[in-house]
């Protein structure tokens, strides 16, 4: 089997399709405010613009675990919360919940919209080419561009760890943004698919919804500190957050595992010290520039680098996280 090519991403860029991201808009005149009491990430304090028009945000239980993770777009009249396909029903049905006597509607866009990603340290210079201008835009920002004579949606953030755009297109216009993106990179541009992108979110470090990120986790255990606001108001879970940041530490983390030969490391193996079970693989993959690598949540009085576990019978060590240096 052909490794992926990871090195080519991180090199020049990849277009990705993402057929299993979706998007869920929130609309009404409480949409703000409302929003705000139920996502980690201090959306009130999003405007209009290329500085603050987006941010990552956390959903999580009253016992402050994580329900879903978030990218929030700012749009006019709108806020959008992009994440998941899987989470898109259990989210909605449990945010649906709390609309109470608040002007809050929770709906799809129409007509729908797909979703590419163009990530590397070539992306920004790709996007110029297809748009006549270079996106300055903040991470996590948004912006709206036109893109073979189709309007466009552009947001800095991605999956990768290198410096990455997402892209929302009308499903009718995708296959010619597609192909404006593609002529627009040529040879240097990896035409790439969803197995390229898990590798390169593994390689990266960054947690993900149905892997790393469940109903189980703190958001702190999976090192997602920077999607929490510390200075914002309540929030559904807030007590459990601002109890566990004051105590300092959480008992378990997550951290890279790392091993010899080419075979995968086992995605649900149990982690072992000597005879003692400290902790789960989460996510594993064979990457072409780190070997036999594994994310996994471990007891804390191991997570260190270079301590020596094993998983089933196999040796492997923690390194540290990301497993490979973006290059962007």
């Amino acid at each position: 089997m052909t490794p992926p090519d990871t090195a080519s991403v991180r090199r020049s860029a990849g277009l990705f399709r993402l057929p299993d991201r979706v998007v869920l808009r929130v609309r009404g005149a409480d949409r703000v405010r409302w929003l705000n009491g139920m996502l980690t990430n201090d959306v009130s304090n999003l405007s209009p613009g290329p500085e603050r028009s987006g941010c990552h945000a956390l959903l999580l239980t009253h016992q402050g675990r994580v329900v879903a993770d978030f990218h929030v777009l700012w749009r006019e009249a709108e806020l959008w919360l992009e994440t998941a396909a899987s989470a898109l029903l259990p989210v909605r049905e449990r945010l649906g919940r709390f609309i109470v006597a608040d002007a809050v509607e929770l709906s799809e866009p129409t007509p729908a919209l797909a979703r590419l990603a163009l990530e590397g340290p070539g992306a920004a210079s790709y996007l110029a080419r297809v748009t006549g201008v270079r996106p300055e835009l903040s991470p996590g920002s948004c912006a709206d561009v036109t893109i073979a004579g189709a309007g466009a949606v552009v947001a800095r953030y991605g999956f990768s760890g290198e410096d990455a755009y997402q892209l929302f297109v009308a499903g009718d216009h995708v296959e010619s943004v597609f192909q404006a993106l593609a002529e627009a990179g040529g040879d240097d541009l990896v035409l790439a698919d969803e197995v390229l992108l898990e590798v390169l979110r593994i390689e990266a470090g960054l947690p993900r919804i149905g892997a790393e990120l469940d109903e189980s986790v703190l958001p702190s255990e999976a090192r997602l500190d920077a999607a929490v606001s510390t200075t914002k108001g309540c929030y559904t879970g807030q007590e459990v957050v601002a109890r566990i940041a004051s105590q300092g530490r959480v008992k378990h983390l997550l951290v890279g595992l790392q091993a010899q030969g080419a075979e995968a490391i086992e995605v649900g193996g149990a982690v072992f010290a000597d005879e003692k079970r400290v902790g789960e693989v989460t996510s594993s993959c064979f990457s072409p520039d780190a070997g036999a690598i594994a994310l996994a949540f471990v007891r804390r009085t191991h997570e260190a680098p270079g301590t020596e576990l094993r998983v089933g019978e196999r040796a492997v060590r923690v390194t540290t996280l990301p497993f490979v240096a973006p290059r962007s």
